[in-house]
């Protein structure tokens, strides 16, 4: 990361000033002390401890309460750190200790993303102490980042409207397309309905058409006689001929056996 974008941290200062108190307060400052050797060694757990340990003997100790600020922060409690700081940047007693408490507050929450409350915690810090490089580079740094957070938001909405967008666009898509297809197939059940209407109307016609033909076979049989060819009804007439010469001559015949005998009696 470039150091432009780095965030200062270099006004997270230590309390180490001593005080002349009694032998409970050195007693307490000791503590405080073996903390800051923790505290340097890297070793934020077991400074913290030991600040604890001062504030059960003296809760108002404001070194104690600072410094187990900045051991918690370095911990990545930022939560516990904040409260510790922001309790401090109300109820410090010099402006030099409120204007670190708000800037340290200011760092706090901008490790946790929570950009605009970390600009007025800068600028808390200023007001109490105006020639803070750090505070004033940290401050710049806060609202570079809230520009960029509210672009991302942005950008994410958009993006989460266009896709709303297109996904109602599809489901109407696929609206479209699915009473198409209804309405295909209604056409088709209706062209095959009316297929098998004219189907049926043809087979009706067809039958009735047979049927008045046949009757009309019927009513020409039943009424005329067939005409008959002119060799046909010669032929009938010779046969008729020939019947009738063929029965003379079997009463000719009948007739003559008759003379021969004796006469019958004539009854009239």
């Amino acid at each position: 990361m470039n150091h432009r974008n780095k965030i200062v941290f270099g006004a997270v200062t230590l309390l180490v000033s001593l005080m002349t108190l009694p032998v409970f307060g050195q007693n307490v400052n000791k503590m405080v002390r073996k903390g800051n050797k923790e505290f340097d060694k890297g070793k934020f757990s077991d400074a913290e401890v030991l600040y604890r340990k001062a504030l059960v003997k003296n809760p108002k100790f404001e070194k104690a309460n600072f410094n187990l600020g900045d051991a918690l922060y370095k911990e990545k409690n930022y939560e516990s750190a904040g409260k510790q700081f922001m309790n401090l940047s109300k109820k410090g007693t010099s402006d030099q200790l409120k204007a670190k408490s708000w800037y340290n507050l200011g760092n706090t929450l901008m490790q946790k993303k929570q950009y605009e409350q970390s600009i007025g915690a800068y600028i808390n810090s200023l007001r109490l102490n105006p020639k803070d490089y750090n505070a004033k580079y940290n401050l710049e740094y806060a609202r570079k980042m809230l520009k960029k957070q509210n672009q991302n938001k942005k950008n994410n909405q958009n993006k989460k409207n266009q896709n709303k967008k297109n996904q109602n666009k599809k489901n109407q898509n696929k609206k479209n397309d699915k009473n198409k297809q209804n309405k295909k197939d209604q056409n088709k059940n209706k062209n095959d309905q009316n297929k098998q209407q004219n189907k049926n109307n043809q087979n009706k016609q067809n039958n009735q058409n047979k049927n008045d033909q046949n009757k009309q076979q019927n009513k020409q049989q039943g009424g005329q006689r067939p005409q008959m060819t002119k060799a046909e009804a010669q032929r009938m007439l010779d046969a008729l001929r020939n019947s009738e010469k063929g029965t003379l001559k079997k009463l000719e015949k009948k007739k003559a056996k008759k003379v021969k005998g004796k006469p019958d009696v004539i009854n009239w």
